[in-house]
């Protein structure tokens, strides 16, 4: 590669059109003769449906047609991931209909939806709707869900228990390990819900064309292939070559926009139905209480320790709340997302996790930035630091006895965990270095006692964390429960001009892909950045691709352009070598061009586009054109790692956290551009932060959410953050060709748990030995921590 591009801070192509008001969101999108829909919502989070009269709602003018559970109840949408009992039982699978006719099962369950010649119209019928509602008992905690006599959220689901599933070691020798242990640290926490909040909600439009028999919806999607294919296959058995599904620019997603939701298919049938488009946009309130929400685990972990503090074994016993249904990722997260990543940067040699996945009456849980991870993550660092806390010692030291020794995934073999993955590569130990030496610990710990001394709490928390990206590969995880692929697609199109078109299955919703992936191609191709133009979201013009998730973007979907580029300068070569009388085995390809090795003959690449179109002197054999498909299906998860620190200042008056400091090594393999990633890293970080002092859906007894607006629901402000310090260190991918290993989630996964390991830090410096304090620390809490 000449790296004329790779590694270096572009600015980011779309922003143009972003920052003067110039992106094309779903809303955005005005069809001739658009009506739009409202969804009537139940109010209650348990309760069976009497009966339903639409009567005075359809006889409002403007309202174009009503649908109910009784016209479309027999449609549901589909779990994605079947993972199955320890005792090898099928999961439970209750149906997630279109539109409840029998019994709604959490706030917001939709009932009915209204088509109207505009939305307030629709609103006003459907206000005019009278549903008789029985109210029933609700359950929200997933621990006690399972409990004798709790609410059954499905009838046919005994203890509202999905599916149990285990991961590690045999739990008997996990036990005996533990036994031998000479310390135990143990540690019971919540893991509290969060609710996404993307800046732009979801939308959706609907549009059928009955003289060409084909539907189109435009959805606020991560990832429109699947979508169709859901859609298609397993909800409306629609024929997927009459379905284009289209995602225009998504304003974030933050993984609640990977999933099918029911207003796709809704606002589908209905288009059908009422021969008109239809849209529909969510209310922020809506979003609340529909999008999929992350985290909400009950967990009590155990980590043992010999007399050297060396770790001999980790037990861990959680409950995982699904919410009402399944989600299309929902089964995988606790799971296969979570439970794999609890080896941690550490020779752990005994891991066993005990996981119960229960149903509640609660908005579904899905993936949230990390997935999994940041929750196996907070259960490993507040377990370590808590530790040294405990045994006297430094959490520093404790770490670096316990690290995983460097490995290059190349001379060395990759690391083989006792939670199935095998690590790629990782120098944990670097990290850690590098973030003291940027924190000047040996100083910091002299200003704390100083600190302390004058009335003021300070405390330093360490998050040493690694995760898995670009799920992988379809065979593994089919074999694993998947019910889809995990390859991606990258076609390049080389035009007569030699100008370039990228066609991508990955999906942008903030990441900066028309950037970074055209860098990738010009670096590659020796040729300006704006001769490259990147496509995505239509699943009309991409072939088939899975989308964006997990942090796969340029380790899954840059691998395969990459995999295409390779191809367009073979069959360069061999074009070249035409022309200028010699083997293809003699030309090389550097900086746009293919020049006869060890002389000046050379052709531009420009010069070979355009002999590929016009191929009067041309290669015999050789088809024209000059445009390549390829499907690259990675052979194992990528492993970003890093250290995260987090200073804090306490108010012992009032409990109030204030963070002073923030550090991030991360290493995220190779770099394409460093100012993108640091925004990733920015933004991760702002969200782990978020849960760990502000964020937390709460729920009342009756399930209702007492916290659904941004008056009640606290996320992060800039005076809530402080600069940031952010450092690399680059340990390449080895299996896939630009040695990247995805940035996307880094910041969210290891902030938190800096962050509250910080907070307790403080407080066992003046003495208040707390074990722990249910997030997010708000100051009543930390307060009420040092009352007790």
């Amino acid at each position: 590669m000449s790296n004329k591009f790779i590694g270096k801070s572009v600015k980011r192509i779309e922003d143009k059109r972003f920052i003067t008001g110039k992106g094309r969101y779903t809303d955005d999108i005005n069809l001739p003769g658009m009506t739009h829909a409202y969804i009537l919502r139940s109010p209650y989070a348990h309760a069976r449906i009497k009966s339903i009269d639409t009567s005075a709602a359809a006889a409002m003018e403007g309202v174009v047609t009503i649908m109910t559970g009784d016209e479309v109840g027999h449609y549901g949408v589909p779990c994605g991931w079947q993972v199955n009992f320890k005792n090898g039982d099928i999961m439970k699978e209750p149906p997630h209909p279109l539109l409840v006719k029998d019994k709604v099962r959490h706030v917001g369950d939709a009932v009915v939806m209204v088509v109207a010649e505009s939305r307030e119209i629709a609103q006003d019928a459907a206000e005019a709707i009278i549903i008789d509602y029985e109210v029933l008992p609700a359950i929200t905690d997933a621990s006690k869900a399972v409990e004798a006599g709790a609410p059954l959220v499905h009838d046919d689901v005994p203890n509202n228990v999905c599916f149990d599933w285990e991961i590690g070691n045999p739990k008997a020798e996990v036990d005996e390990a533990m036994a031998s242990a000479a310390h135990i640290t143990t540690l019971e926490f919540v893991n509290q819900r969060v609710s996404p909040n993307a800046m732009e909600p979801r939308s959706y439009i609907g549009h059928y064309d009955g003289v060409y028999d084909k539907y189109t919806l435009y959805t606020s999607t991560q990832n429109p292939h699947l979508i169709r294919l859901l859609m298609c296959a397993f909800v409306l058995g629609l024929p997927e070559h009459k379905v284009r599904v289209v995602g225009p620019d998504v304003g974030g997603g933050f993984g609640s926009k990977i999933y099918h939701y029911t207003e796709e298919a809704l606002v589908t049938l209905a288009a059908k139905k009422t021969g008109r488009p239809v849209k529909w946009t969510e209310t922020r309130s809506e979003a609340f209480l529909t999008d999929a929400h992350g985290r909400d685990h009950v967990t009590k972990a155990e980590m043992g320790f010999d007399g050297d503090g060396k770790i001999v074994g980790l037990r861990i016993k959680t409950f995982a709340n699904l919410g009402a249904y399944l989600s299309t990722f929902s089964t995988a997260v606790p799971t296969y997302l979570h439970g794999t990543l609890l080896q941690g940067l550490y020779t752990t040699p005994k891991i066993h996790l005990d996981m119960t996945c229960v149903f509640t009456n609660t908005t579904a849980v899905d993936a949230y930035r990390g997935a999994g991870r940041p929750e196996a993550t907070y259960l490993l660092e507040r377990l370590l630091d808590l530790s040294a806390l405990e045994m006297g010692v430094d959490p520093t030291e404790l770490r670096l006895k316990n690290f995983i020794p460097a490995f290059d995934g190349v001379t060395q073999p990759g690391y083989q965990t006792n939670v199935a993955l095998q690590y790629d590569s990782g120098n944990y130990h670097g990290v850690l270095h590098r973030g003291l030496e940027m924190l000047g610990y040996e100083d910091f710990r002299k200003a704390q006692k100083e600190a302390a001394a004058s009335g003021k709490l300070l405390g330093v928390g360490f998050s040493t964390y690694i995760e898995a990206c670009g799920i992988a590969p379809s065979a593994v995880v089919g074999s694993l429960g998947a019910r889809a692929g995990l390859y991606e697609v990258g076609q390049v199109r080389v035009q007569p001009t030699g100008k370039v078109s990228v066609f991508t299955g990955a999906h942008s919703h903030g990441q900066g892909h028309e950037t970074t992936f055209a860098q990738v191609v010009a670096d590659r191709l020796g040729i300006p950045m704006e001769d490259v133009d990147i496509i995505h979201g239509d699943s009309d013009t991409v072939a088939f691709g899975m989308g964006t998730y997990g942090s796969r973007s340029l380790a899954v979907g840059g691998s395969a352009i990459m995999k295409s580029l390779d191809k367009i300068i073979e069959k360069g070569a061999k074009i070249a070598a035409h022309k200028l009388e010699c083997s293809p085995d003699d030309i090389e390809f550097t900086d746009g061009k293919f020049t006869v090795k060890g002389t000046d003959k050379s052709l531009g690449f420009g010069d070979i586009a355009l002999t590929a179109y016009v191929p009067h002197v041309y290669p015999a054999n050789l088809e024209p054109g000059l445009d390549f498909s390829s499907f690259y299906d990675p052979t194992n998860f990528t492993y970003p790692f890093g250290c995260h620190i987090a200073v804090v200042e306490v108010d012992k008056e009032t409990g109030a956290t204030k963070v002073k400091r923030f550090i991030a090594v991360d290493d995220v393999g190779n770099v394409i551009n460093p100012m993108i990633v640091d925004g990733q890293i920015h933004g991760g970080l702002a969200q782990g932060i978020g849960q760990a002092l502000l964020e937390g859906v709460e729920f009342d007894g009756n399930g209702q959410i007492i916290n659904g607006s941004y008056m009640d629901y606290a996320m992060p402000r800039a005076d809530d953050l402080p600069m940031f310090e952010l450092d690399r260190q680059v340990t390449p991918c080895p299996h896939n060709p630009l040695g990247v290993k995805g940035a996307g989630e880094a910041g969210c996964i290891g902030s938190t748990p800096a962050v509250v390991n910080a907070v307790i830090d403080a407080l066992w410096s003046a003495g208040h030995q707390v074990k722990d304090i249910r997030m997010p620390l708000t100051s009543e809490r930390v307060w009420s921590a040092m009352q007790s």
